[in-house]
């Protein structure tokens, strides 16, 4: 996983800690949302995506509460987005870090596997 979050911190120009949680959210938010075979398949390809996801994917979560449902329900790209600039990212590091986890996880799952995970969350493709 070291690999991926050095490249994502060096290409965003983040901190390393910043894009390790970064990276770990977005993992867990598409573990969350998109299609489970093809997803699984993706964070298994990529080394230390599993342990990474179990890291951080509570991290920055909605909760429950009227809150918490009413960001469910307005969708799950947006308030990964807020989730993410909570911890300091603006939009353009946001979408930079999406862009280059992306990259990442077709090197090493294949094109198919991760156009078919960002295909399958609602409103994803235009982010990455």
């Amino acid at each position: 996983m070291s690999e991926l979050v050095t490249r994502v911190a060096e290409n965003v120009g983040i901190e390393t800690a910043t894009a390790e949680k970064a990276v770990g959210m977005i993992l867990g938010f598409l573990q969350r949302e998109a299609a489970e075979g093809p997803v699984a398949q993706m964070i298994e390809a990529i080394p230390g995506a599993p342990e990474l996801v179990a890291q951080y994917n509570g991290e920055g979560s909605n909760g429950g509460g009227l809150l918490g449902g009413l960001m469910s329900a307005i969708g799950g790209v947006m308030a990964l987005g807020q989730q993410l600039m909570s911890q300091g990212l603006g939009m353009g590091e946001i979408t930079a870090l999406a862009k280059e986890t992306i990259a990442f996880a077709k090197e090493k799952a294949g094109d198919e596997v991760v156009d078919e995970v960002v295909a399958s969350v609602p409103g994803l493709s235009q982010f990455v």
